[in-house]
């Protein structure tokens, strides 16, 4: 395998990497060979990276971190927590003035809290420092456009590609004769479904056909990871969260009742007790072949087709039975939701704010990136132009280009998660919701209860706060489809 793939390599990959070092300021021509230059004035220091736990901290465990050291002499030190406590402590730790971090781990839909209560260095003066806006310019435009910035400052750098996508099973949706039967009963050509409509009736007929053996589709439903199906399929279907001129939310409308009604429908023709399937449950059974569709973030895309067997970190992994079998597309409507990503940020506590600075320009930059989304245990995922373009990792599995292919397109067309002040609080009401949906309650209650608990916590938070920060949202490319 090529550089940066394994631990194995590790020790070839810095010691390639050390060549760096031999350039002075006046060679430093890129991105990441001006930070570590820069860097190497902190050598001796150690950086503490917030970082969400399990597979994600690999990266700067087992490679950029070991790297970083050996190019600029200061260590880093990963502190790991679950990724839904991450918020919680990163306030903590700023208003106790603790300084414990120097480095975060944002999701974007949190920017704008930790943004405006102080938490997250301003890092424009960085950026022209040294002189990284141009590469930033290169990175997707759903990222870089509306995951970078809060009220037009620079807060964090785009770092993990999360979006949604659909994966089907060619081998079915291709057979032709299987394709005659599905046109002479619905009228069009069986392929990826362009609307939850043609999802549905394709879904219930291959579990009609195939079933129990294999199912038309098997999802995330699990309440934490079925919210972010409802605030794409919501806003497809046209549905806006509030009211821009009173804060009042929306979501309750007929559109919220006709999404969670349809909701309940596929899960008839869905695999027994899919309402509870998180990544874990839908990935499996995908591998497994038990269903023909499934919906999920970009690492089933590469570990389905078997990247990365072998690999220590993944032998958790079953046994793929559908690695040549495997088609990628945007989900129905084409706009698929970005779904938590990261963003790298610098803690304004920090003790070594520009240090922490360069480790991040670093990172991010074309040439270290482009690495790291290819470590296939990481779970960063491709963000920018130069990764979906990228001849060494469209080589990586026979049809690893479709899947960038498609991941380019998400990353035009993606929409963005819900960013609110105390934000998280709203995921819960929803998140309740679907465990109520899911318990058969009704949709339209669940809906209007909803709505009320939202509207509660728009008047505490305060309606002028909140409505700055909704503008400020809604007014970027991919809060809405146009």
């Amino acid at each position: 395998m090529k550089r940066g793939i394994t631990r194995r390599t590790l020790s070839a990959v810095v010691a390639s990497a050390a060549i760096l070092g031999a350039f002075s300021p006046a060679f430093a021509q890129s991105a990441a060979e001006r930070a570590v230059e820069a860097a190497k004035q902190y050598s001796g220091i150690t950086l503490n990276v917030f970082y969400e736990a399990g597979l994600q901290p690999l990266d700067p465990k087992n490679f950029t971190g070991p790297m970083w050291e050996k190019l600029t002499g200061i260590k880093i030190n990963v502190i790991e927590s679950p990724i839904d406590q991450m918020f919680t402590k990163t306030m903590q730790a700023h208003r106790a003035g603790s300084g414990a971090y120097d480095v975060l781990n944002v999701l974007p839909n949190q920017m704008p809290d930790l943004a405006l209560a102080g938490v997250l260095e301003p890092l424009d003066a960085f950026v022209d420092k040294y002189d990284f806006r141009s590469e930033l310019d290169k990175i997707a435009p759903v990222y870089r456009d509306n995951q970078m910035k809060v009220e037009g400052t620079i807060y964090g750098f785009p770092d993990d590609g999360d979006v949604l996508i659909l994966y089907y099973r060619r081998d079915i949706f291709d057979d032709p004769a299987v394709k005659a039967e599905f046109k002479s009963k619905h009228g069009y050509d069986l392929a990826p479904p362009n609307t939850w409509k043609e999802f549905s009736e394709i879904g219930q007929f291959i579990t009609d056909k195939y079933g129990p053996k294999t199912y038309g589709a098997g999802m995330l439903r699990q309440p934490g990871n079925a919210q972010f199906m409802f605030q794409e399929r919501f806003r497809v279907e046209g549905g806006k969260f509030f009211d821009l001129d009173t804060m009042r939310t929306t979501v309750n409308s007929d559109v919220g009742v006709k999404v969670f009604t349809e909701l309940v429908e596929e899960n008839k023709w869905m695999p027994p007790g899919v309402e509870q399937w998180g990544f874990g449950e839908a990935f499996s059974a995908f591998l497994a072949g038990d269903i023909a569709m499934t919906i999920s973030w970009p690492p089933v895309g590469r570990w389905a087709a078997g990247y990365g067997k072998g690999t220590e970190a993944l032998n958790w992994i079953p046994e793929t039975k559908v690695a040549d079998k495997i088609g990628y597309a945007l989900p129905p409507g084409g706009r698929p939701e970005l779904a938590a990503g990261f963003s790298l940020s610098v803690a304004s506590g920090s003790k070594h704010k520009e240090a922490a600075y360069l480790f991040i320009q670093w990172m991010n930059s074309e040439e270290i990136s482009l690495q790291r989304v290819q470590l296939p245990f990481a779970l960063r995922d491709p963000f920018r132009t130069s990764h979906f373009e990228s001849a060494e990792y469209r080589s990586r599995w026979p049809n690893a280009g479709d899947y960038l292919d498609v991941l380019k397109q998400g990353a035009e067309t993606g929409l963005l998660d819900l960013s609110l002040l105390q934000v998280d609080r709203y995921e819960e009401a929803l998140r309740q919701g679907i465990s109520r949906l899911w318990a058969g309650d009704d949709p339209k209650t669940i809906l209007d209860d909803m709505a009320a608990q939202w509207d509660k916590l728009t008047d505490r938070i305060g309606v002028e706060k909140q409505k700055r920060v909704y503008a400020d949202w809604a007014s970027k490319p991919n809060a809405y489809p146009n």
